[in-house]
């Protein structure tokens, strides 16, 4: 039976480094942003149910999707936000699920997912092992800035749309605090790795 640990955490909380330590140990990750962004080239379902949820304003000329407008719409308004999870979670989530069956048929017995939203998809309740990175705000501030390239106000902005940190500590079997201590945070996720080969 696959084992399937589940990483999340919010915006510029080092998930994405967590995943590639677990990579590098040889265990398969799969990233959830990534599935979805493959998932928008149209035709596309998803690109559908999006633009029947807020409009076609979402949409570029081309019938792509118009990121920068989907963005300001929804982390301007939390219902908004759940509105997209509640459009878009479903159909990445079957894809995952999709992705899992394939590795196991490749006789891979454990895999990783990196997802932002596990908890509020519902798919933490399939894990054997829930992970969350956290990470103080203005630290994260800065990473955000610095890896979309946007302003201070945009990153905490995007940072007071998600959930606090006692809501992924309620919901985790592990949590991983990723400050600036890189040396600390690459032995936790040393010690995570063992664990999780040990599942």
């Amino acid at each position: 039976m696959m084992k399937i640990v589940g990483i999340t955490g919010q915006s510029g909380s080092g998930k994405s480094l967590l995943s590639k330590y677990i990579a590098e140990a040889g265990i398969p990750c799969i990233d959830a942003d990534t599935v979805y962004h493959s998932m928008l080239t149209p035709p596309s379902k998803c690109l559908d149910a999006i633009a029947k949820a807020f409009g076609n304003k979402v949409l570029s000329p081309d019938g792509s999707l118009d990121r920068a407008t989907l963005s300001a719409i929804v982390f301007s308004d939390e219902r908004n936000l759940e509105l997209l999870n509640a459009t878009v979670l479903p159909l990445v989530i079957e894809k995952i699920k999709e992705i899992i069956t394939e590795l196991e048929k490749l006789s891979h017995t454990t895999v990783a997912v990196d997802a932002p939203t596990l908890i509020e998809s519902g798919f933490n309740e399939e894990c054997d092992l829930v992970v969350s990175v956290l990470a103080p705000t203005d630290t994260r501030v800065e990473r955000i800035m610095a890896r979309d390239g946007i302003s201070k106000e945009k990153a905490i902005a995007r940072i007071s749309a998600q959930k606090n940190d006692a809501f992924y500590i309620a919901a985790s079997d592990v949590t991983i605090l990723n400050d600036t201590d890189e040396a600390q945070f690459a032995r936790e996720a040393e010690s995570l790795i063992q664990r999780i080969k040990a599942l």
